[in-house]
């Protein structure tokens, strides 16, 4: 009977989640209670699945990034970056889609969008043209800088912290196939806006921005971005020392908000606590249907779907967390995924190679739609607000042109370096 409970529970806190009937952070806290009422796990049980070094690790990478925002820094690198680009749209889409990239392998996709959008439309407006490339571009961008390292998007904390994987040897693994796909993502760009933004060319005006009083407090930017640097070197060692990553993470939000000094206030409220809680009952919610065996079954079957072979196990695991993570969120689906992998791994698989499949195809799958990825929607929003919406279609053809060649780049790195 416990067996049925948990998966009506389960596929519907998922079907709230996909369809946004019910904020997403309300379903899965939702769903996680529920797995607990009904007699699923114990108090105790549900609470020891919540993965603290998650958690944690993002509470203190928001605390650093939110510093860091309230002295202006990113409004200046983006003004810089069009004075590089000396007006050129297709420059200008080029640089930010590079600072899209390298930012969200460091601070998290989520909060280089929050951080970049409203930049990009203030420069697009500045240059009286359409924002619309440049947004779709920056989405995409950010899924595929993210997954360069451990920090850089939700589903690689998960990962990490599930695998036992470091900063270190997570970025060696998933760095070289970023800088593939991303080189690859600018020559689909070209082709994809080329036109439009030579039509823009003919129309645009250099936007008149002077950065001079972008920055509000250069103290405070100097001692961010010096913690920033220290924190990802912390990162580096963390393994080596023993150190879980979300320790780094606190110790350096800690160490800054002491040389800031003042009240913590503004910093600790913009943190993104609706995220925290969504894993908080995302973790419940997972663990709920591990306790009455089902993700033990889905285990068995896809060891018998592929006669326990790694390389055929990898390859269909990549493509199908690439195709699914852009139907549903990318976080719900990787964490249900995690479970099963163990699985394999208890039926004697050899599943190094899985843990990086699930990773590849879980980032790249989320730029296939709009809501594949947290960053997606936030853009969406984002320009919707703004009077420049996003259509699902015309996000569609771009996203998925570029998730179908990531995964194509993805499979062939998949098996030189693990299977051949």
């Amino acid at each position: 009977m416990q067996v049925w409970i948990a998966a009506a529970v389960f596929v519907g806190t998922y079907t709230l989640i996909a369809t946004e009937r019910l904020n997403k952070t309300v379903a899965a806290l939702l769903g996680g209670i529920l797995m607990i009422v009904l007699g699923t796990l114990h108090q105790e049980e549900a609470f020891a699945a919540i993965d603290f070094n998650v958690i944690f690790l993002l509470l203190g990478m928001m605390v650093i990034a939110n510093v860091m925002r309230s002295t202006g820094v990113f409004g200046w690198v983006a003004i810089r970056a069009i004075r590089v680009a000396h007006g050129d749209p297709w420059r200008i889409l080029v640089v930010l889609c590079v600072i899209t990239a390298v930012a969200s392998a460091f601070l998290d996709n989520v909060t280089t969008v929050v951080l970049i959008g409203p930049i990009t439309l203030y420069i697009a407006a500045a240059m009286r043209v359409s924002p619309i490339p440049y947004l779709i571009a920056e989405i995409l961008a950010s899924n595929i800088g993210g997954m360069a390292t451990l920090i850089g998007d939700p589903p690689n904390i998960l990962i990490g912290s599930a695998a036992g994987i470091d900063f270190a040897t997570f970025a060696a693994h998933m760095t070289p196939p970023a800088i593939l796909v991303f080189l690859a993502f600018l020559v689909l760009a070209r082709l994809m806006w080329g036109r439009e933004l030579a039509r823009q060319r003919e129309h645009a005006r250099l936007p008149d921005l002077d950065e001079s009083g972008v920055i509000t407090d250069r103290r405070v930017m100097r001692l961010s971005v010096a913690v920033l640097l220290l924190t990802i070197l912390g990162f580096l060692v963390a393994g080596p020392l023993g150190y879980e990553p979300a320790t780094i993470a606190l110790l350096g939000a800690t160490v800054l908000l002491i040389a800031v000094g003042g009240e913590p206030t503004e910093a600790l409220a913009e943190v993104e606590w609706g995220t925290l809680l969504f894993f908080v009952g995302l973790f419940v919610l997972v663990e709920g249907i591990i306790h009455v065996g089902i993700i033990d079954a889905l285990a068995n079957q896809l060891f018998l779907a592929t006669g326990g072979d790694t390389g055929v196990t990898s390859i269909a695991l990549l493509w199908a967390s690439g195709i699914a993570s852009g139907i549903v969120d990318n976080i719900p689906y990787t964490a249900t995924l995690i479970p099963v992998i163990e699985g394999l791994r208890e039926r004697g698989v050899d599943v190094g190679p899985l843990w990086w499949s699930l990773a590849l195809g879980a980032d790249l799958g989320g730029n296939s739609t709009i809501i594949g990825a947290s960053a997606n929607v936030i853009i969406a929003n984002l320009a919707a607000r703004s009077g420049q919406p996003i259509a699902f279609g015309q996000f569609l053809r771009y996203g998925a042109a570029t998730v179908v060649l990531s995964l194509v780049i993805s499979t062939v790195y998949i098996y030189v370096r693990y299977l051949a």
